[in-house]
């Protein structure tokens, strides 16, 4: 019977254990340990974003010269400033060589959200410049929020 009444509280003392729960030092290093965790990893990730909304404008910038290029040969010029890349989409007046749309949807804003800047006859050559002005939406800048341009090679 001896035997029998260890075993007995052995059992009810797991059991009583098992009903306790998580302690509040248990749940600190749990917290501390996902709190580091997320300070390693989380700069990381949003890194890889930046570089992605870069790497978007960039593309979105070579398809609209791809665009205007077609649209140059169909036309004979480039759409105007004032008329700007919405040509691409809908034939502007007195235009009857247009064989548009030349985008297949609406001309997208960047990857920030604001309109891409069109500007033709450009400064940069003979083509239409087209400008992203990146993170900060300004003029010039450096890594994410410099200006991604149409005549760099980037």
């Amino acid at each position: 019977m001896f035997y029998g009444t260890t075993v007995m509280t052995r059992h009810r003392t797991h059991r009583q254990r098992s009903r306790r729960g998580i302690t509040l030092i248990e749940m600190l290093v749990v917290l501390t340990i996902i709190a580091l965790f997320a300070a390693l990893v989380a700069p990381r990730l949003l890194s890889k974003s930046d570089t992605a909304r870069v790497t978007a404008a960039r593309a979105q910038i070579n398809a609209f010269g791809t665009a205007l290029g077609a649209y140059k040969l169909d036309t004979g010029l480039y759409p105007s400033t004032e008329v700007g890349m919405q040509a691409l989409r809908t034939r502007p007046q007195n235009l009857p060589q247009w064989q548009g749309p030349y985008l297949p949807q609406d001309i997208p804003v960047d990857p920030w959200g604001r309109p891409y800047i069109y500007k033709y006859p450009g400064e940069h050559g003979d083509e239409p410049d087209i400008v992203c002005y990146g993170a900060d939406g300004q003029p010039g800048g450096e890594g994410i929020a410099a200006d991604i341009v149409s005549w760099k090679a980037q």
